[in-house]
């Protein structure tokens, strides 16, 4: 077991697999020569050379389209998208020819590709490059979400998103890219659609996406002081959705907060808070509590930045909140 970064265990999973598998290949802007923009690639151009390491024009629409097509032909690509704030660019692709390809060629074309990059605030990148688009994806049939936390769950995640037959969409957070944490060599695929419980608790349940789980894991430091024991549930991924573990949680604390850090409207947190107000509504002591960003675009300015994204004070005031119901 050695520690490595949440980086080096992107790139590890993807030349692990590109090893493996001669029909891979990575493509996008700054993946080659410049060992990607978060260094998330860094020597697999010297390994695996030009034809399976391609650095491409600013051209989003064009590069996600050749990836696509490909998959037609017998290739298994990942595309990588600087941020994924650029993917909207390709987003035509994405949505209207990766998610829809196996049901439109009635099962004759599987989509194996994966589109990964960062998402979410890096600091002060402002509000075009700083947004998290997991739910606008996750709201397309067709298409698998992923959201680690960690080095150990991106490595994983990511050999399973790889071996794929439909099309994932790999997130990974950019203040996340620096976090290390131990991982084995010989680390086994990590199956998509299984959550984990990060910590165990009894008296309320965090559901924590993506870097919310750091936040979360300080505030429940924080209140294990005061006695108060909190269960942070960590999906991992979202489409699918390991709707059962959170379920079991919430039956057995019968308090939620689910903390996000895209805008409110339509999030992932919405999303969730509502399933577990369908499906475990007589196990709710009080109504769920969502912490996520304003709806407002991301500014700019460090301070308020750093109040525009959820905080481990929020969640300490919410749980403390919900532990006086």
């Amino acid at each position: 077991m050695r520690e490595i970064q949440f980086r080096e265990a992107v790139c590890e999973a993807m030349s692990e697999e590109m090893r493996r598998d001669s029909s891979i290949y990575l493509m996008g802007e700054e993946v080659a020569e410049y060992n990607g923009a978060y260094k998330a690639s860094k020597g697999m151009l010297d390994e695996f050379g030009d034809k399976r390491v391609i650095d491409t024009p600013i051209s989003e629409l064009g590069f996600a389209g050749i990836g696509v097509g490909s998959t037609m032909t017998g290739n298994r690509p990942i595309i990588e998208f600087m941020t994924f704030n650029f993917a909207l660019v390709g987003i035509d692709q994405i949505i209207n020819n990766a998610a829809k390809i196996r049901q439109m060629s009635g099962g004759q074309f599987p989509c194996p590709i994966v589109f990964r990059g960062p998402t979410g605030s890096a600091g002060q990148l402002a509000a075009t490059h700083s947004q998290a688009f997991e739910s606008w994806f996750a709201n397309c049939p067709g298409l698998k979400v992923v959201i680690p936390s960690n080095p150990y769950d991106a490595k994983g995640l990511l050999k399973s998103a790889i071996r794929d037959n439909d099309p994932v969409i790999f997130m990974e957070h950019k203040r996340l890219y620096m976090t290390s944490c131990e991982v084995p060599d010989d680390l086994k695929p990590i199956p998509l659609g299984k959550g984990r419980i990060r910590r165990e608790g009894s008296d309320v349940t965090i559901i924590a996406i993506q870097r919310m789980n750091l936040f979360a894991e300080e505030a429940a430091d924080e209140l294990e002081k005061i006695n108060i024991s909190c269960e942070i549930v960590d999906p991992r991924t979202y489409s699918p959705l390991d709707e059962e573990l959170i379920f079991q949680s919430v039956k057995k604390t019968g308090k939620v907060i689910v903390v996000d850090e895209s805008n409110p409207k339509c999030s992932l947190a919405s999303e969730i808070s509502s399933l577990i107000s369908e499906k475990c509504f007589s196990d709710l002591k009080a109504a769920v509590i969502k912490i996520t960003a304003p709806h407002t675009p991301v500014p700019f300015s460090p301070p308020m930045e750093d109040f525009y994204i959820p905080s481990t004070k929020k969640i300490i005031d919410a749980v403390k909140k919900l532990k006086d119901v």
